[in-house]
């Protein structure tokens, strides 16, 4: 099954002042940049989900609009589901720096086996780090219309295969991989994170 991989840069950054997540530097390169490789390394092409295509011009990459501005990331996933040219998109936020290569195949690998394959930690869904088969424009439609935005909420009208934490878990502590860099906060303790992995990393 052919996914495209899907970066949700639709929001305002409003908990960061109003500056873009995915551009924060950590470890000296952009989350953004992070994103794209481990998405160029897994998906046949890739898109990104915005109303500021000015931010992203520089990477060159095809970019959409929301089709239901201010409708939340389930407005985004519907936005960057129908504009893939693959049969499904594997959808991530654009400010998750620790994304893992292994643990995005886990997911993709299993596209064809369900209209939503999501992975599991802390006992909840990662909605934004998951697959969605095109059958899922029609019910997320109707719920964005409705005002229903829950992501999960959609769940229970269409086949959901959730991948358990401790598959993930063997590739990483789950609650880093999926890390959100939100607020200022936030960003400081991915960089003590990243410089941790660094220390502990053996020197070639």
């Amino acid at each position: 099954m052919r996914v495209t991989g899907v970066i949700q840069a639709g929001g305002k950054s409003t908990r960061m002042g109003g500056r873009s997540k995915a551009l924060m530097e950590l470890g000296g390169r952009r989350i953004i940049d992070r994103i794209i490789d481990v998405l160029r390394a897994v998906t046949e092409d890739l898109l990104i989900v915005t109303n500021t295509p000015d931010t992203f011009a520089s990477l060159g990459l095809p970019m959409v609009a929301d089709v239901f501005p201010d409708h939340g990331s389930l407005g985004g996933i519907y936005s960057g589901l129908k504009a893939a040219s693959g049969a499904a998109a594997f959808t991530v936020a654009c400010d998750m720096p620790f994304l893992r290569p292994e643990v995005a195949r886990l997911v993709i690998d299993r596209a064809g086996l369900a209209d939503v394959v999501v992975p599991l930690s802390g006992g909840r869904p990662e909605t934004l780090h998951a697959c969605y088969a095109k059958s899922c424009l029609q019910p997320i439609e109707a719920r964005v219309k409705s005002g229903r935005l829950k992501i999960a909420g959609f769940f229970d009208e269409v086949r959901v295969l959730a991948i358990p934490e401790e598959e993930i878990a063997r590739f990483g502590r789950p609650d880093v991989i999926f890390m959100n860099v939100n607020t200022p906060d936030e960003l400081a303790r991915a960089r003590e994170i990243l410089a941790a992995d660094e220390a502990t990393r053996p020197r070639s």
